[in-house]
């Protein structure tokens, strides 16, 4: 069985996120963390064809971090029509400040690098209705690495969770907030892929589960058999 035979046979039976690279060492780790949890994801560039990724069907995109500044000339981007494709969208790091970025925020050079943990204090009342923090707890160790930062949102977007030097943490909109979107978008400025985060990989399977709708019963050994 070949490995396109294989990919086409779980594009038929299992609920697929894509995951748009931009070359983060930890992309890899994202899609093992989702698919440890039982969704099925698949890695490609982040200059995918539009046409190509919607052929794929993907209930959901998580866009990756990466060494890039989004305000450079040569940094890399999504096509912006991403985010009027109707599908929940995850941004990791520079993927956060992408989707600020495109959708009309700022995002600027912090005063210093924010290497390390941070303590996220989730606000008690989320626009999403706590769906991606379903489960955890109010208050987690989560791992920073960024050298940037944002500091105005664009229209339509709200914090729902900060730490003690980052005022935007998390962000979310949905498309009853901002025109351009037709799906939830969330921001993440934190890396929930690593170990270092707590309750990264749960918060990970929620967006999968509660915001994009996947069933979650993927697993190599269904492949395998």
């Amino acid at each position: 069985m070949t490995l396109e035979s294989i990919e086409k046979a779980i594009h038929g039976e299992h609920d697929l996120i894509v995951i748009l690279d931009f070359g983060s060492q930890y992309a890899h780790l994202i899609a093992r963390r989702l698919r440890d949890s039982g969704f099925y994801s698949e890695l490609y560039p982040y200059n995918v064809g539009l046409e190509q990724l919607v052929a794929l069907r993907p209930k959901g995109l998580v866009l990756s971090g990466g060494p890039a500044s989004v305000y450079s000339e040569d940094s890399p981007h999504v096509d912006a029509r991403i985010f009027s494709l109707g599908l929940p969208i995850l941004g990791i790091c520079y993927g956060m400040q992408e989707i600020v970025h495109q959708l009309g925020g700022v995002v600027e050079p912090g005063d210093k690098r924010e290497y390390g943990h941070a303590c996220l204090q989730i606000k008690t009342e989320t626009a999403d209705d706590g769906a991606l923090f379903r489960g955890l707890s109010s208050s987690l160790q989560v791992w920073m690495s960024h050298g940037d930062r944002v500091t105005w949102l664009p229209q339509g977007f709200q914090s729902i969770a900060q730490t003690e030097n980052c005022e935007f943490a998390v962000v979310y909109a949905n498309a009853a907030s901002h025109s351009q979107i037709l799906a939830p978008i969330y921001g993440l400025q934190f890396h929930p892929e690593v170990t270092h985060t707590e309750s990264g990989t749960e918060l990970l399977a929620n967006f999968c589960r509660f915001v994009c709708g996947c069933k979650g019963d993927w697993c190599m050994e269904t492949v395998r058999r």
